[in-house]
């Protein structure tokens, strides 16, 4: 399985690269897992929706860049699809048994995903309804994936 974990923005804080890094790691053993970083569009403090718009399809359009036309596309969205480990890992599991070896996890920016990416997606996901930071998300997401891949191999992983 390969794994895209296609995200705006840079990483900055030390103590959450320490933790994706650890899970890229332990992730090693499962799937190939890539973390693409694309640039964040600078927008002022005080967007009106116009000007939001256009700072998403921007982003949206560095993100579909990197998207291929086999890669089975889920986007993080808080309006998307609440699942429980077990499910994701349960679909993650059906994607590569029907030959979806290529994935890609959507990872927006501070003001979200474009109606391009989010209909490029064949798939959204919600970790919940609360917000968080993009930064954060991408461990939160990783450990996920881990877990998953725990799950369906029937291996140990604290609940």
């Amino acid at each position: 399985m390969n794994i895209s974990i296609i995200t705006i923005g840079k990483l900055k804080e030390k103590y959450l690269k320490l933790g994706i890094d650890e899970y890229l790691k332990r992730l090693s053993t499962y799937a190939k897992v890539d973390v693409i970083e694309l640039p964040d569009e600078k927008a002022p403090e005080n967007l009106s929706e116009i000007e939001m718009e256009q700072v998403k399809d921007k982003e949206g359009e560095r993100i579909l860049a990197k998207i291929n036309d086999d890669t089975h596309v889920i986007a993080l969205a808080i309006d998307g699809k609440m699942k429980s480990s077990e499910q994701l890992a349960k679909e993650l599991d059906q994607l590569a048994t029907y030959g979806k070896s290529k994935i890609a996890f959507i990872i927006g920016g501070s003001l979200g995903l474009s109606k391009q990416v989010m209909n490029r997606a064949n798939d959204t996901l919600s970790f919940s309804k609360m917000t968080f930071p993009h930064q954060l998300m991408r461990l939160i997401l990783l450990e996920q994936v881990y877990r998953a891949y725990r799950i369906n191999r029937g291996e140990p992983y604290h609940k």
